[in-house]
């Protein structure tokens, strides 16, 4: 660029595409017979009115970096997005087939190939489940050390491609029982327009939202206690035994392990052990 000219606006979005799990595809923001959630909010600001955007959400619930990566990206790539939004993650965490080596590099795969396409990623760290359901701590701690293993690789790759990044796992979003659905693990409506307006912001200020940052008022009421207790005896249970027929059986394994090594004051192993394979990982993927 010639001295004394002013930087180049970027162009306006005009495609943006959507990857992940349960999160970006709206769970808990339920409009009509279907759900909405933050990336339909958000899409809706990227241009005045909304006019010459065309929004495509791939995200599936219960999608694992692996479904991200084989499915959703050669479909995002076909679409050919300037935007693309890459949340995912909590569902691997919540099997026993967890292996933060293979995610790391599922994950560098998908930023990179949407990156060498010239398009502008969103990323955000998640909360840990264990926590967010309030789990007994021999169960929660297992699922801690995942999450922040996860967490800690899309920190870095976020960082390498230049990704716009929300800390979605930060009290402020953790704390606030008001953005969250009665489920407990996904945003309510309000968390959902919370997420939408923060990645607004983040955005416009690259240059690349220039419509109106969604409102931060729900339309619907936010889920009462009962609400939350009526799903735990209802689609919760559901989900339990959806989720204990491939994690319960190692998670407990996990937990007797917490306990005999806290019994023995050598629980600091578990940790290193953990920060061992998500050192091999950050330094196998980044070296690539």
């Amino acid at each position: 660029m010639p001295p004394g000219c002013p930087p180049t606006a970027p162009p306006p979005v005009t495609r943006f595409v959507a990857l992940g799990d349960s999160l970006s595809e709206g769970v808990g923001d339920r409009v009509g017979e279907g759900w909405r959630g933050w990336a339909a909010l958000l899409a809706a600001g990227l241009r005045p009115a909304g006019e010459g955007l065309a929004f495509t959400n791939l995200s599936v619930s219960g999608a694992q970096s692996r479904d991200v990566a084989e499915d959703q990206l050669p479909e995002a790539l076909a679409l050919r997005p300037q935007l693309a939004s890459v949340v995912v993650g909590v569902n691997d965490t919540l099997r026993r087939t967890f292996d933060i080596g293979l995610l790391a590099r599922r994950l560098d795969r998908v930023c990179a190939e949407l990156t060498a396409a010239g398009t502008v990623l969103l990323t955000a760290c998640l909360p840990d489940p264990g926590l967010m359901l309030g789990l007994p701590a021999p169960l929660a701690r297992p699922l801690a050390r995942r999450q922040r293993a996860v967490n800690a690789v899309v920190h870095a790759l976020s960082i390498r491609y230049g990704a716009v990044h929300l800390h979605l796992d930060a009290p402020a979003w953790t704390d606030d029982r008001s953005l969250w659905s009665a489920d407990r693990l996904h945003p309510g409506e309000r968390g959902h327009r919370a997420i939408a307006a923060a990645f607004h912001r983040l955005l416009h200020a690259r240059g690349l939202a220039d419509g109106a940052p969604p409102s931060p008022d729900p339309e619907q009421p936010a889920p009462t206690r009962s609400d939350a207790l009526l799903w735990l005896a209802t689609a919760g249970t559901a989900w339990v035994v959806r989720r204990c027929g491939d994690l319960l059986p190692q998670l407990l394994l996990l937990a007797a392990a917490e306990v005999r090594h806290s019994a023995t004051g050598t629980r600091a192993r578990l940790d290193a052990r953990a920060e061992h394979a998500l050192t091999r990982a950050l330094t196998a993927t980044m070296r690539e």
